[in-house]
This record gives C-alpha cells, structure tokens and sequence, in this order.
C-alpha cells in the first residue's frame, strides 16, 4: 500500500490528536461489516475520500488478497458484485466453510429467523431491504444467520441497484422434508387479513 493513501480518519483528527489510520484501514472496516456490495461513490463518501483514491486502495487490496504483492494469498478476496464491492470467501474454500458450519451444534431458530426465512421462501427472490419493509424491522443480523445456517442463499445483484436477492437452499428442503417449494402451504389462509405483505400467487 501506499504511503500516500495514509490520511487522518477524520478532518479533525489532527487538531484532535486523535490516531490516523490509513484509507486503506478504513475501506477494509467498511468492507468487513456490510451485508451487500458497496458501490465506490457511497464507499468514499463512507470513508471521507475522493473516488480516485478509493478506487486505488481497493485495486491495491484486490492485488494484496490475491498473493500478488509482499504477502501471501489470503482466505478471503475483494470482489465487485453488481457494481460494488464486497469482501467474499474464496470458491476454493467453500467446502471448508460449509464443512466447518456443518459441523456446528444445531441450535433452534428464533422467531424472527423462522419468520424472515417464510417471508424469503414464499417472495424468493428478495432482496434484504424487501424482506425488512415486510416484517417492519431489520433483518441484517437474521439474513446473516440464516446465510450461515445454509438455508438461505444469495442469488442475484439487481442489475440496477445492485442489491443481492436471497432465496432458500435444497438445505431448507431438506428440514422441511419436502421435495421443491410448491410442496408450501397456501399463505393465505396463515394471514389475518388474507395475504397482507405478500403477492397475490408468490408460491401457489
């Protein structure tokens, strides 16, 4: 990385005696807890920095992550998915991920898991956001559970937004012991007031 990319982690930060962190630093941070790619305007503005020099450091990250610089090749890569950026495993190490969280004791789902997954079964695809304005709430941390759990998978970036749609995994077939989504019941009757939040025909 260059030295140059070295900038105080606010306007204040000098005045402040606060510590500086570099733009390098402050792009992985925003990377690390995101839940959807981010594009390169909203990244910089995120990190206090011009465009150009955004788009550098990842350049420099993607080069770094890949074990084509100093170090070697790490785990983990940064990969433009739907016009943003995002840090992702490797394809060669999802068998390891998948055995690793197979290997987990199973524990129950919590209400809003087990109701975040309907939604995402019965409107598939959907995006997190649709997911949220449905149950009223958010649902980042329950969309990374279920993601985790293998039951939901990611299955698109809208071509326009580039928000990632989700949909359920033969993994959640599986539990349910059903051969393909059809086997669902009818939502309508679960509803008070008929199929409120849902369309008409999601599923049946």
């Amino acid at each position: 990385m260059t030295d140059d990319l070295t900038v105080p982690a606010d306007p204040s930060a000098a005045t402040d005696g606060l510590e500086e962190t570099t733009l390098t630093e402050r792009i992985e941070a925003i990377l690390m807890v995101i839940d959807e790619p981010i594009g390169l305007i909203a990244l910089a503005a995120a990190v206090g920095s011009p465009v150009a020099a955004v788009r550098e450091a990842i350049d420099a990250l993607v080069v770094d992550y890949d074990g084509l610089g100093d170090g070697p090749r790490r785990g983990f890569e940064v990969r433009e998915v739907g016009g943003g950026w995002r840090l992702y495993v490797r394809d060669a190490l999802d068998d390891v991920v998948a055995e690793f969280i197979g290997g987990q004791a199973p524990a129950r789902l919590s209400q809003a898991a087990l109701e975040t997954l309907a939604v995402i079964a019965y409107k598939q695809p959907v995006t997190r956001s649709q997911v949220a304005a449905i149950r009223a709430v958010n649902v980042d941390s329950v969309v990374r559970t279920l993601l985790a759990r293998g039951l939901i998978t990611e299955l698109f970036a809208d071509a326009e937004t580039g928000a990632l749609n989700y949909g359920t995994t033969d993994a959640l077939l599986q539990h349910l012991g059903i051969n393909s989504l059809d086997e669902l019941p009818p939502i309508s009757p679960l509803l008070d007031d008929g199929a409120d939040g849902f369309d008409e025909g999601a599923i049946r």
